[in-house]
């Protein structure tokens, strides 16, 4: 900026300021920053006028590299701010500068040189409406909504659009494109529109086409069959060439800002219904900006031109698909359904889903096997698991109490024992019996019967009772003393012993005691 247009925004600012604008709507107004505003509000004409003799003269920290970046300029006057700061970086490794300040200096020296920066120039020329019956665009787009839970969900969507009447229509889906989903799409779409087109216009996309090949279009294996099988005329945009197919551009930037920004997302289903209610009540409904007419009042006419459309049977069981989870479960419609263990495979796996009102089978879309067949859930959050899918805990289990019990003298009484153990800590059986097994090897067998005896006797069913048990013994069998159970109780015959009470002392004694005395 030159002196001249800092004295006008310097007197600008001032001016604002006296008709009562704030610093931010001044900012606003002036497309300056806040801090600018600041400082220049901060300075009378005179501080003002040193400020720029200041500016003038004060050293900038590129000045060394001028000449290098204005033959950069001039060989390149196209050349962005953020090219030159990199092949600044590159040559002057030692060189640290910001980006905003390369930028700063650019501007500069392309003001005090007059080197304006060059913009590609593409010359445009309006194109007349197809005939009626012509023409049909497609594209792709996604989005992010929010779902519920206020957790943002990626939808995908296709659009197609009638190139003469502006008659849309558009298909959701809450995962990525195959090209089997295309296809669904299009039919759906010939369905809604009552017949297709001669021609329709492609982005190269790499599920229809594999290579645009100087025009000759080689196309996807699949879109291909169904390409013949309908007899429509493919044609594709030119790489880089996203006007050529303009009119459905405007219709992916329409759906984005007019049907999907801040809706909340639920199922794909209810989605496809509230876009087909939108299209209806809005995007088919409402007058074109440049035809200046309705576009469903257009089609009423152009559908006469339609060419009918063969059925194309399309299996259903593609129509769906979803990831399975590494706990072998596949989330729908907010609720997880189970398949066979081993199903994931620590990949991407994908299974198919077929869908009835009451009911949800899953399958392997490579074998076309049957996975799982499951009642349909309407409510949210629920677990929805055959029984025959889960893992049988019990396996190995029974195998691995009569191995332990095996090494018990009383292999039954072991048996009730562990059992026991096993009803009342299932959850932790297998270290349980980890445990007594670790203990029947490190200790004799001797205490280890003891010590079941004693655990059964006095229902203590747990490994570390019986850990703590089996020492015990194994020390009374070390010391040769002699079992528990002959250890005599007090002598019941004399009840002079029962009566023995133990001498009651003032509590001066003890105080004296503890004083010394």
């Amino acid at each position: 900026m030159n002196r001249l247009k800092r004295w006008h925004m310097y007197f600008t600012i001032h001016e604002l300021n006296e008709k009562g604008l704030k610093v931010a709507q001044i900012a606003r107004k002036l497309n300056i920053s806040r801090n600018t505003v600041y400082k220049y509000l901060n300075m009378n004409p005179d501080d003002f006028h040193e400020f720029l003799d200041e500016a003038e003269t004060r050293s900038k920290k590129l000045d060394p590299y001028e000449s290098r970046i204005l033959n950069w300029l001039k060989e390149y006057p196209d050349l962005s701010s953020a090219q030159v700061w990199d092949w600044l970086r590159e040559q002057y490794p030692d060189l640290s500068v910001g980006a905003s300040t390369v930028r700063s200096y650019v501007r500069m020296l392309r003001e005090r040189y007059g080197i304006p920066k060059i913009q590609p120039h593409r010359d445009y020329e309006a194109v007349p409406d197809p005939p009626m019956g012509q023409q049909m665009q497609v594209d792709f787009g996604e989005t992010k909504m929010r779902n519920v839970r206020g957790v943002l969900v990626k939808t995908w969507f296709i659009a197609f659009v009638l190139a003469h009447s502006r008659h849309k229509f558009v298909y959701w889906q809450d995962r990525p494109f195959v090209t089997r989903d295309v296809v669904e799409a299009h039919e759906k779409a010939f369905a809604f529109f009552g017949g297709m087109t001669h021609e329709i216009v492609y982005d190269q996309d790499h599920l229809l086409l594999t290579s645009e090949n100087y025009g000759d279009l080689i196309l996807t294996h699949e879109f291909a069959l169904y390409v013949q099988k309908c007899g429509f005329q493919v044609r594709a945009c030119r790489r880089k060439d996203p006007e050529s197919k303009g009119r459905v551009e405007n219709v992916v930037k329409f759906v984005k800002r007019n049907f999907a920004r801040h809706r909340i997302f639920t199922t794909v289903d209810q989605l496809n219904e509230d876009c087909l209610a939108w299209l209806e009540r809005t995007g088919n409904a409402l007058m074109h900006h440049t035809t200046k007419k309705i576009p469903a009042e257009v089609f009423a006419i152009e559908r006469q031109t339609l060419r009918p459309v063969h059925q194309i049977n399309i299996h259903p069981r593609m129509s769906i698909t979803r990831t399975v989870r590494k706990d072998n479960t596949i989330w729908f419609e907010g609720n997880r359904y189970s398949v066979p263990l081993g199903t994931y495979n620590g990949k991407d796996k994908v299974v198919g889903i077929e869908l009835s009102e009451s009911h949800l089978r899953i399958y392997d879309p490579e074998t076309g096997e049957w996975l799982a067949d499951h009642e349909r859930s309407h409510l949210k959050g629920q677990l929805i698991q055959n029984t025959h899918h889960r893992r049988d805990r019990t396996k190995g289990i029974h195998a691995y109490l009569e191995s332990v019990a095996g090494k018990f003298s009383d292999e039954p009484l072991a048996m009730n024992f562990l059992e026991e153990i096993w009803k009342r800590k299932s959850r932790y059986i297998r270290d349980q019996l980890q445990l007594i097994e670790r203990v029947l090897d490190e200790f004799g067998p001797s205490a280890a019967e003891q010590a079941l005896h004693y655990c059964m006797k006095y229902r203590l069913y747990g490994a570390t009772d019986f850990a703590d048990a089996v020492r015990h013994f194994d020390l009374r069998v070390e010391k040769q003393l002699p079992p528990v159970e002959l250890v005599k109780p007090l002598d019941a015959s004399n009840p002079d012993v029962w009566k023995a009470k133990p001498q009651i002392r003032q509590f001066e004694i003890y105080a004296d005691i503890l004083r010394g005395g």
